[in-house]
C-alpha cells in the first residue's frame, strides 16, 4: 500500500516549494505554472523511505479561483499536509482548504508552518499554536503541527520522520476497517482519472490515484460512465514499467478506446458496485434547504446538483445528519459509501460533506418504503462497509430489486414479520405460481401459521404488490417494473450485445462473466446463444472466454507443454495473467485430454492435435 498525502493551503505558502524540498520533485509540470510561480492544476511527487517504500503527494492549487482543481487532488488521497506560512498565517484559502478537508472527513494528517527563515521564531510559534487551534474544530483535530524551513532545511528531517509515522496511522486504519492491508479481500479496483494523453504508437494512457485490488497488465477493466470494456495494455509506477500495481499513484495504458473519448472524472474500474448515476441519495453532515444548488465534487469529478429536503426525502437520522436526494446535472461513477463534496455559492452552509447511501433511490409506488428507520439502518449498513449489510438493508428500502441476471429477490411485509423472499428467475422474470408459492413459504414458515392460511396470505400479498406497482403481472408471470418482459427484445438489439459481449471476453483475463454481461447488456439468453454457437467457451460459472482467444491460449499452452513440462507458474508469466485464469484453462485442457498433468507438470495428453493439426 503506498498512501497518498494531499498538501492543502494558501496559495505562496510554499507547498510547492516544501514538495521540492522533501522529494526534488518540482510538481509544477505546466510551463504557465512555471512562468507565474503558482500551481494551477494538480501536480504529483513521490519520496523515497528509507525501508524501501515510497509516499506519493498530490500538490494542489491553493488560488481561490482554482478550488475545483484542489478537489480533483483532495478527493483521492489518503492524508492531508496542511500548509501555512509562518510570516502570513492562515489565510482565507487556509480555512476554505481545512473545511474542504473536513467536508471529506479526511482524518488523517499533519500541519506545516513554513518560512520559518523569515518570520522568526517568536512568530513561527505564534502561527503553530493558531494552526493548531484551527485543526482542533475538524476531522484533523490533534494531528501534529511542525515549523520548518524549506530554504535552510530547518526542520525538514523531523518532517520526514512524522511523515513516515502519518502513514503507518493511516496503514494501521486501513487494516483495522479492511482496508488494502487487511486480510479481508478488496472488492475491485478503481482508478479516478485526473490526466488523459496519448503516447505515439501506445494510444491512450490515464493517471489516477489506484484504490481497492491490485491491477494486473492485461486486465479487462470497464469505464464508467459509459460501460465500455478496456484493456491495461501496460501499468507504469513512478515512471517505470510493472506487471502488478497495488493501491497509490498509476499511470494505466489502456487498449480499446481512443484518448479523446476520455475525459477527468471518469472511473476505470472491475467493481461491480460502481455505476453511473444522476441520482442518488445521500447523508448530509449538514441539513441543506430543498431546491438548494450546489456544485457537486466526487473523486475527479464534478456536476451541478440539486439538493431534494421534501416529502419522504426530508429525513433526519439520530446522529443529527440529514437525508437528501441529490439530482445531478450529469451522471458520475458512484458507489454507496463515497464521500463527496457540496459548495454552494451562497447561504449559511457554504461547504457540506456528503456521503452516498443509495446509487439508485426509490422511485415511484417504493417510495413508500423510505421511512426514518428504514434509511437509518441503510446508513448505519454503508457506516459498516459490509456490503452484505447494505444489499440487505438497501433491499429492505427498495422492496424489490432485480439485479443483472440471477435470482429476482422480492421483500414483503406481513406487519412487518415477514422479510426477503428470493424467487428463482431469468432477466427479472418469473413464474405467478413459483412467486406465490415461495411467499407461502416465507409466509407460513415466519408466522407459524397453517399451509391452507399461508397461501391465502401470499396470494394477498403478490396481488397488493401489483396493485401497487412493486411488481408487473403478465398473465401467468411476474415481473419487476422496468424490466423487459420475455420475447419483447429485438433479434437486432441481442445480436448487437451477443458481438458485444464476446468483444469484452476477447483478453487473456476476462471479466467475470456475469459483471461483462451486465455492463454490455446482454440477457441470459445471449450466453447461451454465444455458448451453442461456440462463440465463447465457459470454463467455470463465472469465467468465459471469446472461443478465438480461448483457442489461442490454449494453442500457446500445448506449444510449451511440447518443449517442457509446463507449470501454472510459466504459463501465467507466458499470458501475463494470474493463478486463476491459468488453473482454469489447464484444467479444461486436462479434462480434455490435450493436456495430462504430471509430477513435473503439464505435458500433451491423449487428445493433443498433431503438429500438422495445429
Amino acid at each position: 500500500m503506498t498512501v497518498v498525502i494531499g498538501t492543502a493551503g494558501h496559495i505562496d505558502h510554499g507547498k510547492t516549494t516544501l514538495l521540492r524540498a522533501l522529494t526534488g520533485i518540482d510538481a509544477d509540470r505546466l510551463p504557465e505554472e512555471r512562468r507565474r510561480g503558482m500551481t494551477i492544476d494538480v501536480g504529483y511527487a513521490h519520496m523515497a523511505l528509507p525501508d524501501g517504500t515510497e509516499l506519493d503527494f498530490v500538490d494542489v492549487p491553493g488560488h481561490d479561483r482554482l478550488v475545483g482543481n484542489m478537489l480533483v487532488g483532495a478527493g483521492e488521497i489518503d492524508a492531508a499536509m496542511l500548509v501555512v506560512a509562518a510570516d502570513d498565517g492562515p489565510r482565507a484559502q487556509t480555512l476554505e482548504h481545512l473545511a474542504l478537508l473536513d467536508a471529506l472527513a479526511v482524518r488523517h494528517g499533519l500541519a506545516v508552518v513554513t518560512k520559518a527563515d523569515v518570520a522568526g521564531p517568536e512568530r513561527t510559534a505564534e502561527v503553530v499554536a493558531e494552526v493548531g487551534r484551527l485543526l482542533g474544530g475538524t476531522t484533523l483535530a490533534a494531528s501534529p503541527v511542525l515549523a520548518v524551513s524549506s530554504v535552510d532545511g530547518r526542520g525538514i528531517e523531523d518532517l520526514r520522520g512524522s511523515l513516515v509515522a502519518l502513514r503507518d496511522r493511516v496503514a494501521r486504519a486501513g487494516t483495522a476497517a479492511g482496508g488494502p492491508d487487511s486480510s479481508e479481500p478488496a472488492p475491485g479496483s478503481r482508478l479516478a482519472i485526473d490526466r488523459v494523453f496519448a503516447v505515439k504508437g501506445r494510444g491512450a494512457v490515464v493517471t489516477g490515484t489506484l484504490r481497492g485490488r491490485g491491477l494486473t497488465r492485461d486486465g479487462s477493466l470497464r469505464l464508467v460512465p459509459g460501460g465500455r470494456s478496456v484493456r491495461v495494455r501496460e501499468i507504469q509506477v513512478h515512471g517505470a514499467a510493472v506487471d502488478r500495481a497495488g493501491p497509490g499513484r498509476t499511470a494505466l495504458n489502456l487498449a480499446g478506446v481512443e484518448p479523446a473519448d476520455l475525459y477527468r472524472g471518469i472511473v476505470v474500474t472491475d467493481d461491480p458496485w460502481v455505476e453511473a448515476s444522476d441520482r442518488v441519495l445521500v447523508r448530509l453532515r449538514v441539513a441543506l434547504p430543498d431546491r438548494s444548488r450546489a456544485r457537486a465534487h466526487l473523486g475527479t469529478a464534478a456536476a451541478e446538483a440539486s439538493i431534494g429536503r421534501s416529502g419522504r426525502d426530508a429525513i433526519d437520522l439520530p446522529d443529527g445528519s440529514a437525508v437528501a436526494i441529490l439530482r445531478l446535472s450529469t451522471p458520475m461513477a458512484v458507489a454507496p459509501g463515497d464521500r463527496l463534496v457540496l459548495r454552494r455559492s451562497s447561504g449559511a452552509e457554504r461547504i457540506v460533506g456528503a456521503t452516498v447511501l443509495d446509487i439508485e433511490p426509490p422511485r415511484g409506488i417504493s417510495r413508500r418504503r423510505q421511512s426514518a428507520e428504514r434509511v437509518t439502518r441503510l446508513a448505519d449498513a454503508v457506516d459498516s462497509g459490509d456490503r452484505g449489510s447494505i444489499a440487505a438493508a438497501r433491499l429492505e428500502l427498495h422492496g424489490a430489486i432485480a439485479p443483472a441476471h440471477g435470482p429476482v429477490t422480492i421483500a414483503v411485509d406481513v406487519t412487518d414479520a415477514v422479510g426477503p423472499i428470493v424467487v428463482a428467475s431469468v432477466e427479472g422474470v418469473a413464474s405467478l405460481t413459483a412467486v406465490r408459492s415461495t411467499a407461502a413459504r416465507a409466509v407460513r414458515r415466519r408466522l407459524t401459521i397453517g399451509r391452507q392460511a399461508a397461501a391465502a396470505a401470499a396470494v394477498g400479498i403478490v396481488d397488493d404488490m401489483v396493485r401497487h406497482g412493486g411488481l408487473v403481472r403478465d398473465g401467468s408471470e411476474i415481473r419487476l417494473p422496468g424490466t423487459v418482459a420475455a420475447g419483447a427484445e429485438s433479434d437486432l438489439d441481442l445480436a448487437v450485445a451477443m458481438d458485444r459481449l464476446e468483444r469484452a471476453l476477447a483478453v487473456a483475463a476476462p471479466p467475470g462473466l456475469v459483471e461483462a454481461a451486465r455492463s454490455v447488456g446482454c440477457p441470459p439468453e445471449g450466453i447461451r446463444a454465444l455458448e451453442r454457437a461456440a462463440r465463447i467457451e465457459i470454463l467455470e460459472p463465472d469465467l468465459a472466454y471469446a472461443a478465438s482467444t480461448y483457442r489461442a491460449l490454449a494453442s500457446r499452452a500445448l506449444a510449451m507443454a511440447v518443449l517442457e513440462p509446463l507449470t501454472p507458474a510459466a504459463f501465467r508469466d507466458a499470458t501475463g495473467t494470474s493463478r486463476k485464469y491459468v488453473m482454469a484453462i489447464l484444467t479444461d485442457l486436462d479434462r480434455r485430454g490435450i493436456l495430462r498433468r504430471t509430477d513435473a507438470g503439464h505435458v500433451p495428453g491423449p487428445r493433443a492435435p498433431s503438429a500438422g493439426d495445429r
